[in-house]
């Protein structure tokens, strides 16, 4: 009877640890299965958008931040109110994690209210097609502002931007090119911050443009041809001067009697504004000369016997 007992005992253990043992396996399989589908999961999750032009600035806040405060402090100490941090969080809120081609001038409402600041009569300098020279006048001449030299253009330039709908929401491979998609971060921005700069010129503008372009120095398909022109306020504009400036020994493919700016003076009159036109604008030609003293354009007179 004993032996009987130890033996049912005997059987009782091996079903129990075999049950256990069942069940273990059973638990490592779930793990197994749940790791893979995980992975599995991971592997066919929404990878980021591939576009044509360059991806997210590097350290993008930095950025942006350094040169908001290199701006109010060192450049425009007027402007010490403004608050960096929050310009930074409003830029960034404006595109991350949002598909790059279905930005809207919304998004960036609240950036432009943030960073906005008065610009000074007579001060606003457009320009189209000649960015290098009209950046390196107003850097020697304080007297003019181009939308680049205020605070959201000084920020914004030469830098890129765009976000994803996936983790983390920022694209630093690629981001669209206008021709890609129209309302992309980059084009969206800068058309609304033109025409905000458009609309706080008054008194006397200026506008360069480039007299050594084949396709003509005015066109209306520019920033400044389709949206700054028509933002301007006849009401706080007196006048527009066009300096229209040729390259040293390049080609002179047009002078103010030109076709383009022809029309581009016939778009100012009938918004009634007066306007002067001066091909290659002296002070803007000695700067060009520079680089070239030696050509005849620099020449400010000639050996008389």
């Amino acid at each position: 009877m004993p032996l009987q007992q130890g033996s049912a005992r005997m059987r009782q253990r091996t079903v129990l640890l075999v049950g256990i043992v069942v069940l273990l396996a059973a638990l490592v399989l779930a793990v197994v299965l749940a790791s893979l589908l995980t992975h599995g999961r991971q592997e066919v999750s929404p990878k980021m958008l591939k576009w044509k032009d360059r991806g997210t600035t590097k350290n993008l806040q930095e950025v942006i931040l350094g040169r908001c405060y290199n701006y109010i402090t060192a450049q425009h100490p007027e402007l010490g109110d403004k608050d960096c941090l929050k310009i930074w969080e409003s830029l960034k809120d404006a595109f991350i994690y949002k598909n790059p081609c279905n930005i809207t001038p919304e998004d960036y409402q609240p950036l432009m209210e943030l960073a906005s600041h008065p610009i000074p009569c007579n001060k606003s300098l457009f320009w189209s097609k000649t960015g290098d020279l009209v950046h390196r006048y107003t850097k020697s001449n304080q007297n003019f502002l181009t939308l680049e030299d205020t605070l959201l253009g000084y920020m914004a330039d030469r830098i890129s931007w765009c976000g994803d709908p996936s983790a983390p929401g920022i694209n630093y491979e690629s981001c669209p090119k206008r021709s890609e998609c129209e309302s992309n971060p980059g084009s969206v921005f800068w058309k609304m911050a033109s025409k905000m700069f458009a609309e706080a010129a008054c008194g006397v503008v200026q506008v360069m443009l480039n007299g050594s372009v084949e396709a003509g120095a005015f066109r209306s398909s520019s920033i400044f041809g389709s949206i700054e022109i028509f933002n301007l306020d006849p009401d706080k504009v007196s006048e527009v001067h066009i300096w229209l400036m040729q390259d040293i020994g390049g080609p002179q493919s047009e002078s103010c009697s030109g076709h383009s700016i022809q029309r581009l003076i016939s778009i100012l009159e009938e918004r009634n504004f007066k306007i002067i036109c001066e091909d290659n604008y002296r002070p803007v030609q000695l700067l060009q000369c520079v680089h070239n003293p030696d050509h005849t354009d620099c020449r400010l007179c000639t050996n008389s016997s």
